[in-house]
């Protein structure tokens, strides 16, 4: 938690606030890597484009999924719903050496062989198109839509941070 964030709302930047307000969806971006499946909870997607139906998902220069995605060329979406929300939690918890966040979640691999959260509200699949480097702790990537299904009916999480300067 970054010293912003620690602070009272009312000790939070205007700026920080206002970002803050900016509504964001809730997903698990994963990939292969070596064989293993690695992936991160993202909230910065969107759609880009209808024809071909394109997404964008920012990744943090720092993570090293960065370094997996770009390899792989593919990576799968788990879209969260309330329902879903708990999926989350294993990707935002150490683990020793040789194990990782999806060790205990039920998964799925979609048709290009992208990991995905078997529970999760819906999913797409993406293969990297192209990415920008806009300069800043965020690199976009792009990915052109080509797979992708609706497990239930329902409505997608929505997510609002206190700090729109940090997580």
């Amino acid at each position: 938690m970054s010293s912003e964030e620690a602070r009272e709302p009312s000790q939070i930047s205007d700026l920080a606030l206002a970002l803050g307000r900016v509504p964001t969806g809730l997903y698990v971006v994963a990939t292969q890597a070596n064989g293993v499946p690695v992936g991160f909870v993202a909230s910065l997607l969107v759609q880009t484009g209808f024809d071909p139906p394109t997404l964008a998902v920012a990744v943090a220069r720092k993570r090293p999924h960065l370094a997996a995605l770009r390899a792989s060329g593919r990576f799968g979406v788990s879209i969260l719903d309330a329902q879903s929300r708990g999926l989350m939690a294993p990707f935002f918890k150490p683990h020793p050496e040789g194990r990782g966040p999806f060790d205990h979640i039920a998964t799925a691999t979609a048709p290009g062989g992208s990991p995905l959260l078997r529970d999760a509200l819906a999913w797409l699949e993406c293969e990297i198109s192209g990415e920008h480097d806009g300069g800043g702790d965020h690199v976009v990537l792009f990915g052109q839509v080509t797979h992708g299904r609706v497990a239930r009916p329902g409505d997608p999480a929505v997510h609002l941070r206190k700090n729109g300067l940090d997580y």
